[in-house]
């Protein structure tokens, strides 16, 4: 029997473990390319370490067979992913607003890996990625995911089948947030940039001989820079303020 070969001490943070190790995975500045598995591996581990004594009266006794332990531990792993990804999503806020900011400052072909998106990406959404996770280490923020991550276990019991309704409710809710958030870090930019655009429109049909788009790209790019430095601090604030909004609501719960 499994109870036989398995004690119980070990059991709690092995189960704590896979919850953990797989929000690791995708966690903002855990989760990154660049972060050395082992690392990752040895965060997840302490992390477990310190959480199954806390929460170790949720947590279902051992199952008598393989069967059911395979679909306890795939709960698990689920559960974990689920956070991390959510976490990831609001992040991906920043990138939306990059992608936003640089079609009006044409700025869009400017390529730079993303060691956040592990991808070719813009050069203003690539830093406002790795901006945005330095803030979220900055500010301490990455103690309220632990600790969220760490009350996760009074909103998904271990063993308790999934609320798949209510998960995929929160997935869209928080999708549809980052989107709008991105949106909105970016507001300044499109309303610049759509006022930009009518004035070119404007002068190109008052003086037709004017190369309207040989001089626009410089003052595109100055003034797309001049809106940058008077309202990044700004939309970096609001990022933050929605990440803590989003993570709260995991915290103290049950």
């Amino acid at each position: 029997m499994l109870d036989q070969l398995l004690p119980n001490d070990l059991f709690a943070i092995a189960l704590v473990f896979m919850r953990i190790g797989a929000a690791m995975m995708l966690l903002p500045g855990f989760g990154e390319s660049y972060v050395p598995p082992k690392v990752r591996l040895l965060i997840a581990l302490a992390l477990a370490l310190i959480v199954a004594p806390v929460v170790s009266t949720s947590l279902p006794s051992m199952p008598g067979d393989v069967l059911s332990l395979f679909v306890l531990a795939a709960g698990e792993i689920a559960v974990g992913l689920f956070f991390g990804a959510l976490a990831r999503t609001l992040v991906s806020a920043l990138h939306v607003a990059g992608v936003v900011i640089g079609f009006q400052t044409s700025l869009a072909s400017a390529q730079i890996f993303d060691p956040i998106n592990s991808q070719q990406g813009s050069l203003l959404g690539t830093f406002l990625n790795v901006i945005g996770v330095f803030l979220i280490f900055a500010t301490d923020l990455h103690h309220m995911m632990l600790v969220a991550l760490a009350d996760s276990y009074t909103v998904f019991v271990p063993g308790a089948p999934p609320p798949i309704g209510e998960l995929s409710q929160t997935a869209t809710r928080f999708v549809a947030r980052s989107f709008a958030l991105g949106l909105q870090i970016a507001a300044p930019f499109v309303v610049v940039g759509m006022d930009f655009y009518i004035g070119l429109g404007l002068l190109a049909r008052l003086m037709p001989q004017v190369q309207v788009f040989f001089i626009a790209v410089p003052l595109q790019i100055m003034l797309g820079f001049s809106v940058m430095a008077m309202t990044m601090s700004a939309g970096l604030y609001w990022f933050l303020t929605n990440f803590e909004s989003g993570l709260i609501g995991f915290i103290g719960r049950g």
